[in-house]
């Protein structure tokens, strides 16, 4: 754990310093076999952060993360946890931080968590949204878990506060097609089983995450109630600390 954990650390000093934005990724679970897979994407080669790594699919939070209508409520314990830990977070921002995981898994990957409505509302929904809007889906974040909170080191080109979710890959309500090809931001995805070797080119806090989600479900069924790890960095290491569930 302590290799992985530090090795953005090392990466640290050659760059002017940055505030973290905030930012989410999603983590889905495909239990469809004895071996649960998780899905990760292969970083295009030229784009500035993380060039060419494997990487769970996630962006920056946008403005119109807080305004999408949604097809059920974020779990209470699920917009506690992602209270704790600083900086601080805004009870508003809680749901946009889920939210971007939800918009940022279908940008990057073409899969949708939503749920069908009847009606207009999600007729109307645009730009980022559209996708959901077409297939005529709200946003769904009720099925989701978190798992981790890391912070990019200062000196890196980019840094982000990032809140690691997870769900279910049955969550999945609908697919686009053409997203990931040779000129998009993933240019491949894979589904890796949880036990296996990890892959070449895996970012190394990717990979950490993904130890901490092995041991969550080895535990068994996810809940709200188990602590969150929350990497950050602190003189000149990156350190692991807990943030206790909410039962």
């Amino acid at each position: 754990m302590r290799e992985t954990a530090e090795q953005p650390a090392r990466q640290a000093g050659r760059h002017p310093y940055r505030r973290p934005k905030d930012a989410a990724t999603l983590i889905l679970i495909d239990r469809s076999t004895a071996r649960p897979k998780v899905l990760l994407g292969k970083r295009h080669d030229n784009v500035v952060f993380m060039p060419g790594m494997f990487v769970f699919p996630g962006g920056s939070v946008e403005k119109t993360d807080n305004r999408v209508p949604i097809a059920a409520p974020i779990p209470k314990e699920l917009e506690t946890n992602l209270l704790k830990g600083s900086p601080k977070t805004h009870s508003s921002r809680a749901r946009s931080l889920a939210l971007a995981a939800i918009r940022e898994a279908c940008e990057e990957t073409g899969l949708c968590l939503g749920r069908k409505t009847e009606g207009a509302v999600a007729a109307k929904l645009t730009g980022a949204w559209q996708h959901f809007g077409d297939a005529g889906l709200l946003p769904d974040p009720s099925s989701l878990y978190l798992i981790a909170r890391a912070i990019t080191p200062p000196g890196c080109v980019r840094r982000f506060d990032t809140r690691f979710f997870s769900a279910d890959a049955s969550a999945i309500a609908h697919r686009v097609e053409g997203v990931v090809h040779a000129d998009a931001e993933l240019v491949e995805l894979v589904w890796v089983e949880m036990d296996a070797k990890p892959l070449a080119g895996l970012h190394a806090m990717t990979r950490s995450v993904l130890g901490e989600l092995e041991r969550r479900l080895a535990a068994g069924p996810l809940r709200h109630d188990a602590d969150v790890p929350f990497f950050h960095f602190c003189g000149g290491r990156m350190q692991r600390d807990i943030l206790p569930g909410t039962a």
